[in-house]
């Protein structure tokens, strides 16, 4: 036949506190009821508790019995239970903070096997339900973790993001800047070169008088009738710094002027706030082009519709 201890570690008790139960207890019985009473206490809190105890005055009697009585069991006055031992009553006292109790002279009988396997059976469910409760606990406190960890990483995601499109910003700004340097010392090389033809033709215009033995006059003359005579010379795109732009919307046209570093995406949301169309894209007749979301983010000086241009919102 198994051992009280042997029994307890079946039904799934810790080692350490059914030792002590079956130490501090005498039976079965008053091991489960000793197990019931310290299940939510800790092995230290336990041992802390009975050195307290130890410590108490150990000459202490309790109330004395009328005459001719005899004690059998121990009563809480405060909850009526009824105890078979001092040290039932104790842990009871510890698990409830009650301290009214009296000797009573009912003698407590013990409990018949089919009681035993009704108070086993009771403590098994005890034991599942407050495994089961720590079960569902744990996945409550899984999924918040979960939870922490999805807005952590969906935070982080967004800072990237954000760091990704300002450095995607910096780099187009950094490319328009290139580019319009660019247009800007092609302009600058045309201007030089116009300058020198002008100059080798004052040039030749000079030495041409000088051999025809005409004076200063008639060479003066010459180059004020060639220059007159000549085209005169229209202003660079490179020297505006406004575009204007004849909008045709479903709404109808919109005339608006832009600083020539406006981006067409600039534009679009423009047209937009004032015409509440969502704009695709853009096209111009002459010359044939069709700026759409790929061109968005180029400069209308880039994309050559300086001084003026007449587009077709899409």
């Amino acid at each position: 036949m198994a051992s009280d201890l042997e029994s307890l570690l079946e039904m799934g008790f810790d080692k350490a506190k059914a030792e002590l139960a079956v130490k501090k207890t005498t039976g079965l019985q008053g091991a489960l009821e000793w197990l019931e009473i310290n299940q939510d206490k800790s092995f230290d809190e336990i041992l802390a508790t009975s050195a307290v105890e130890a410590e108490r005055d150990p000459n202490a009697e309790p109330a004395a019995l009328k005459p001719g009585e005899e004690a059998h069991s121990l009563v809480c006055n405060e909850c009526g239970k009824k105890f078979r031992s001092q040290a039932q009553a104790e842990f009871h006292a510890s698990k409830t903070q009650h301290v009214d109790f009296a000797e009573s002279t009912e003698e407590i009988a013990p409990l018949t096997e089919a009681e035993k396997k009704a108070r086993l059976e009771e403590l098994r469910h005890k034991l599942a339900e407050k495994r089961a409760g720590m079960s569902e606990q744990d996945k409550v406190d899984k999924k918040r973790n979960e939870e922490i960890r999805r807005k952590s990483t969906k935070e982080t995601q967004d800072v990237k993001e954000d760091l990704k499109k300002k450095e995607q910003l910096k780099e187009a700004a950094a490319k328009r800047k290139e580019k319009q340097d660019e247009i800007d010392a092609k302009a600058r090389i045309k201007a030089k070169i116009a300058s020198d033809k002008e100059d080798r033709r004052l040039r030749a215009e000079t030495e041409k008088a000088q051999r025809e033995g005409r004076g200063a006059l008639g060479v003066a003359h010459a180059i004020s009738a060639s220059s007159t005579a000549g085209p005169a010379e229209s202003k660079p795109a490179s020297a505006y710094t406004e575009a204007r732009l004849r909008l045709q919307t479903s709404a109808g046209n919109v005339q608006k002027t832009f600083p020539v570093a406006t981006t067409l995406f600039e534009v679009a949301a423009v047209v937009t706030q004032e015409t509440g169309t969502e704009v695709q894209s853009f096209t111009q007749n002459f010359p044939k082009k069709v700026f759409d979301a790929i061109d968005f983010g180029a400069t209308l000086k880039e994309l050559g519709l300086v001084p003026s241009a007449l587009l077709i919102v899409k």
